[in-house]
């Protein structure tokens, strides 16, 4: 989303008109709906007023909005019409004054999407007792679209109807949990139509069409994805079946593939030859400086400072890693190549006996701001970083095609780029390592994370606990050290991944762990359907 500061003055408000077209497919999938009575909570300048008079003849529609020059626009088109009241409204007023006293067969629109630090102090307070009186918490991550969706079905009659366009982030990030629990208790039936191709070309953000019929819960949904608004126009919702929810605490992403690969997922994640990730020892994220730019140094900087004695040895991003294992020769091509591979740790001495070179390059830090951020204002003193320690293993947050996870053997430390593991006493590392490198852990790789913009998937601690990895601990010690050299061989010379896969697959899993074949086989399909989707996205932005 654009930020504020970057955000023309009339998009301020969160409003991004909906195309014609559209707002148009969205109200046909609702023909064969029986609607009296129509809420559009925001309804801009009346692009789906438009569509419903067609499709809707005799319903009442009300619509509110609470930018008068769209208001007035929207009177100018219809206002003359006796079965619609067009009124200038902030919703969230709106709902106070008619929660409890009306409620509508169908709800219709697209919400403003206003982040948090751009509401008013009276739009907070609302929004915050929107979602606290419905079972949910509020925080300062919480987007103004989020109130509206659950304010909306409060004000659905039974059996009324919801259609939204909201942010696809409704699907994965962990905030959004308390929603999906929410629309989950609320409504019987829900549908998602994605697009492979932004709907708005001005808003760097996935989103998604959103369905859902008010009722008991009866925790039935569907997904469905379309290349664009104009195969949307031609679908019928009719034909695509829903999947029975059987874990509320999944992603909804799960439902982008099928039944049968869902409860593949279950049968594995109940299977004793798997474990999670966090099993195996701590997660962490990596080091937050506070300014990586800063204390993440070259060896010019060492040598100009003479900072020698306060640095170890960095993995700062992901180019910085070759293979599965991060070695000192990795580190000092990395270091040679001019890359930022130290870490600055000041030792916790009193300053005045530190050497005049750490003295120099913190008065320089201070002379050019480096100093003013948060993470280091806090800070008794800004320069020494808390919370460094040596991980065993490192994980990238942020990948492309696949996160690589890989072992740490020249005692070096990360940035918040990387998570950091500690392994479990008694827990080998090489197996963690080699139990990651399979299909069916790449799969769960792909369902645990979230789409990032720019196609990247991302991973945070808690979700890359989740991850399924096999039990490899009474392999054969020859053959997992063969099959590591694979990985590594694959990874180093930037081969296609699927080669070690294929390796570890078959001779790891099938013929060792007596994993049936077809599992690895669809959960390789998983894994590629939703890498595949999530990279096509990637190349649209």
């Amino acid at each position: 989303m654009i930020l504020k500061e970057n955000n023309p003055a009339n998009k301020l408000s969160g409003s991004y008109y909906t195309p014609e077209p559209l707002a148009g497919a969205i109200v046909d999938k609702l023909s064969g709906e029986k609607i009296k009575s129509i809420l559009e909570p925001s309804c801009g300048e009346g692009i789906f007023i438009k569509k419903m008079l067609l499709t809707f003849p005799t319903a009442h529609i009300t619509a509110i909005d609470n930018d008068p020059i769209a208001i007035e626009t929207a009177k100018s088109k219809y206002g003359n019409k006796s079965t619609i009241s067009i009124t200038f409204n902030d919703f969230f007023d709106f709902y106070n004054k008619n929660n409890g006293n009306k409620s509508y067969d169908l709800i219709i629109g697209n919400p403003p999407y206003i982040r948090y630090q751009y509401l008013t102090e009276h739009q907070r307070k609302i929004q915050a007792s929107i979602l606290s009186a419905n079972g949910m918490k509020s925080n300062k991550l919480i987007n103004a679209w989020v109130a509206f969706l659950v304010a909306s079905i409060t004000l659905l009659a039974e059996n009324g109807v919801i259609a939204f366009i909201i942010p696809a982030e409704l699907l994965q990030v962990a905030y959004a949990n308390d929603l999906r629990n929410f629309l989950m208790e609320q409504l019987d039936d829900i549908t998602i139509v994605t697009f492979r191709d932004l709907v708005f070309s001005s808003v760097q953000q996935e989103t998604i069409v959103f369905y859902g019929k008010k009722g008991n819960g009866n925790q039935k949904i569907r997904i469905v994805e379309v290349p664009d608004v104009t195969a949307f126009q031609k679908l019928n919702l009719n034909e695509i079946p829903y999947h029975k929810i059987l874990d509320r605490k999944t992603k909804w992403t799960t439902y982008f593939i099928s039944n049968e690969e869902t409860k593949l997922l279950d049968t594995i994640k109940n299977d004793y030859r798997f474990k999670t990730f966090n099993t195996h020892g701590m997660i962490n994220v990596g080091i937050t400086t506070g300014n990586n730019k800063y204390f993440s140094i070259t060896q010019e900087i060492e040598r100009q400072y003479h900072l020698s004695d306060a640095v170890l040895p960095l993995i700062g991003r992901s180019s910085h890693v070759y293979g599965i294992y991060f070695t000192e020769n990795d580190w000092l091509k990395n270091r040679e190549d001019g890359k930022r591979a130290m870490l600055l740790k000041f030792p916790e001495t009193a300053y005045e006996q530190y050497p005049e070179g750490y003295k120099k390059y913190i008065s320089w830090g201070e002379k050019h701001g480096e100093n003013t951020g948060y993470k280091c204002k806090i800070r008794d003193r800004w320069y020494i970083v808390p919370s460094v320690w040596i991980p065993d293993a490192f994980f990238l947050r942020r990948n492309h095609l696949y996160p690589k996870f890989v072992l740490n053997k020249c005692r070096a430390v990360s940035t918040d780029t990387m998570h950091r593991m500690k392994f479990n006493d008694g827990v080998d590392g090489e197996d963690v390592l080699l139990a990651y490198y399979n299909s069916i852990s790449f799969a769960f790789t792909e369902i645990c994370g979230r789409s990032y913009g720019g196609g990247v998937l991302e991973i945070l601690p808690r979700e890359m606990g989740k991850i399924r990895l096999p039990d490899v601990s009474r392999v054969d010690k020859s053959l997992k050290k063969s099959l590591l050299e694979t990985i590594d061989r694959v990874v180093r010379n930037n081969r296609d991944i699927e080669e070690a896969l294929d390796e570890v697959d078959k001779m790891l899993l099938v013929k060792q762990l007596k994993i049936p074949e077809h599992w690895c086989k669809e959960c390789r399909k998983i894994w590629k359907t939703l890498q595949t989707r999530r990279l096509q996205r990637g190349s649209k932005c």
